[in-house]
């Protein structure tokens, strides 16, 4: 019997975004951007669905005090350009982070993520702070709630099934006496040898019909009899002259 399963399809009902909070001191900005990314795509739950905002807000504190590898402070520039010609504006991550230090993180984060309408929303998702505090308290508090209601509902919705009585162990089965040997049958009688048949007298050969053999085979047969026979004689002389001789 085959059975269908359904599939699941996450809808926009089912989407319930939380809030988390990062703290980027002393952690590498490649590596906490797309960690970060993660997030905010949904790609941690099993819910995720690519057509959908099924990510969660992000909040980024000691945005300015990630670390980079190498000489990437010099030597990484940033780029953009005011639409008239000779407008374009170059900036190395150094001067970035001295005048606008949250775009670091908010310019790699947006590299990571698709390039749509879908992708701008995520991004809007992203707080990115300077300092150890931030406006958003509220939202976090409320996030813990709902993680703490829904873990409730699982554990009532699961009740733990009671211990079953063990079964008491069945009384082993009294040992069956062997059974006894029985004797063994007495040997029969070897049956006598049959007396061998009498052998049969050979048949007697068969006469030669004479008239089915070729002249070459008459004269073969004539010679092995000792009789002479005219090398012009037709085959009707040598079988007269054989039958004669028989």
């Amino acid at each position: 019997m085959t059975t269908h399963i359904k599939n699941y399809n996450t809808t926009k009902a089912d989407l319930k975004p939380k809030w988390h909070v990062i703290d980027a001191t002393d952690q590498t900005l490649g590596r906490l951007s797309s960690k970060i990314a993660t997030l905010l795509q949904g790609k941690h739950k099993p819910s995720y669905a690519h057509n959908l905002l099924s990510g969660d807000f992000v909040i980024v504190t000691n945005g300015d005090k990630f670390k980079v590898s190498g000489n990437k402070l010099l030597s990484k520039k940033y780029y953009r350009h005011s639409g008239y010609i000779g407008g374009l504006t170059e900036q190395t991550m150094e001067d970035m982070l001295d005048k606008f230090p949250e775009r670091v993180i908010t310019q790699s984060v947006k590299g990571m993520l698709p390039k749509n309408k879908l992708g701008r929303k995520m991004l809007l998702r992203l707080k990115v702070y300077t300092g150890d505090e931030h406006p958003h308290e509220a939202q976090i508090k409320e996030s813990e709630a709902l993680v703490q209601a829904e873990v409730e509902l699982s554990v009532e919705a699961k009740p733990k099934a009671e211990a079953k009585p063990k079964a008491q162990a069945k009384p082993k089965a009294e040992a069956k006496p062997k059974a006894q040997a029985k004797p063994k049958a007495e040997a029969k009688p070897k049956a006598q040898a049959k007396p061998k048949a009498e052998a049969k007298p050979k048949a007697q050969v068969k006469e030669i019909n004479l008239a089915t053999l070729t002249v070459p085979k008459l004269k073969e047969l004539a010679s092995s009899k000792g009789l002479t026979i005219p090398s012009k004689a037709r085959k009707a002389d040598i079988i007269e002259i054989l039958s004669k001789a028989d």
